[in-house]
């Protein structure tokens, strides 16, 4: 856990899907990538991700340029999957396009379900706030990741998608419609994700103490907390009610 402040024990901690749970399916990013003649390395892939995400700075406005910060994303991406630069525009057409599609969210990241669970051993609340296309929940219940209530994932109390509640982060409409639903106080809560401009900016808004997902240590002189993963943060949160 890398941290600015020490933790005190959060009543519940909300998650995000992208970055967290699920990266970009790698078959439909190489596809996309060999039909711009470009032979990428799959290890880079989970990677590139996060190296792009970091991209997404608190002092971007992704409200009012969207445009301009998704295209820094994707830039940043092609960038550290190693294209050469002769091939970056034609790269750039193909992964578009598969980048538009929010079914692209497929791949599991290894160690998350577990480290869910590690959360709610902790003794956490949860619940899941994502911008997406309003089926994140039955993906990550078929992956076997969580669903709300029993079932082979984490249970977990519910999932906010912003495709069905019709708005989305950093807007703190999104975050409030999770408290709402949890009965707390923004204060008692986390929130976990993994591109500042959206997940850090939304969640100070709505008044929740943000951790960002930084499995790599990109972060290392941001102003807000960071994780490198569930099981470390559940971590620190059983030793800060120890406390």
């Amino acid at each position: 856990l890398g941290s600015v402040a020490s933790p005190t024990a959060p009543s519940a901690v909300l998650l995000d899907a992208g970055g967290v749970f699920v990266l970009p399916d790698p078959t439909r990013v190489l596809g996309a990538f060999a039909r711009a003649e470009c032979d990428v390395d799959p290890s880079v892939l989970t990677a590139a991700h996060y190296r792009a995400a970091a991209r997404f700075t608190t002092d971007i406005d992704v409200e009012d340029g969207w445009a301009e910060a998704w295209l820094g994303y994707l830039q940043a991406y092609v960038e550290a999957c190693a294209v050469d630069h002769a091939q970056r525009n034609d790269a750039h057409r193909h992964i578009d396009s598969e980048f538009a599609d929010a079914a692209l969210w497929v791949e599991p990241i290894d160690g998350a379900r577990d480290g869910l669970q590690a959360l709610a051993d902790a003794g956490v609340r949860l619940g899941i706030v994502s911008n997406a296309d309003g089926m994140m929940a039955r993906r990550l219940a078929a992956f076997e990741i969580c669903q709300v209530g029993p079932g082979m994932g984490v249970p977990v109390e519910f999932v906010v998608d912003s495709g069905n509640v019709g708005v989305m982060k950093p807007d703190p409409r999104i975050f409030h419609a999770a408290l709402d639903l949890l009965g707390l106080d923004a204060e008692a809560t986390w929130y976990v994700g993994d591109m500042p401009a959206i997940d850090v900016v939304g969640a100070r808004r709505a008044g929740l103490r943000p951790f960002l997902m930084d499995p790599l240590g990109l972060h290392h002189d941001a102003d807000y907390d960071r994780t490198t993963s569930l099981a470390s943060l559940a971590a620190a949160i059983s030793s800060a009610a120890d406390r």
